[in-house]
């Protein structure tokens, strides 16, 4: 069984141009508040794969350090990339990685994590809760059970959804 993490950048300023926005003091936090319960639940990747904007990779550097450290891969292709594009990225990891981070954008973002939860959920809650949108900092868990190379829509499980404004 393969885990897949979908992370979307915290919230980032609306001050600079695409694609140099930084996060906001706001989204600083709510990237911390994932890291510790990504800590809390070991949520820990072999891969992650980012977009390089800026607001993804301050996302990453709040998750980091890493108990374990993953490999990391920026991918220019993942720049507000549509869900076609993200699941063709995921079709293409290794077969030995295990567990994939990916840090991207909405909408694509929000659309594979839909696409993926049409099949069986465990989780009811998060059902719902990403049936509500994929706000900036939240992170789905879904567990993949074949090789990614057959990844498509329907064939994960969705374990949990995580938002910010969910945590304490």
């Amino acid at each position: 069984m393969r885990q897949l993490l979908l992370l979307r950048h915290a919230k980032a300023a609306a001050a600079a141009a695409d694609p140099g926005r930084r996060l906001s003091p706001a989204g600083r936090l709510a990237a911390l508040a994932m890291r510790s319960v990504m800590r809390d639940l070991s949520l820990v990747p072999d891969l992650v794969l980012v977009s390089p904007s800026r607001r993804t990779l301050e996302t990453l550097e709040a998750l980091e350090p890493w108990d374990d450290t993953p490999l990391i891969e920026t991918i220019d292709s993942l720049y507000l990339a549509t869900a076609p594009r993200l699941l063709a990225v995921l079709n293409d990891v290794a077969e030995t990685v295990r567990s994939v981070l990916l840090i991207g954008h909405n909408p694509g973002l929000a659309e594979l994590a839909s696409a993926l939860a049409v099949g069986v959920t465990a989780d009811r809650e998060a059902a719902r809760r990403l049936a509500e949108g994929f706000p900036t900092a939240a992170l789905a868990e879904f567990s993949v059970p074949g090789p990614w190379g057959l990844l498509v829509p329907s064939a994960a499980r969705l374990v949990r959804m995580i938002r910010p404004r969910d945590l304490a």
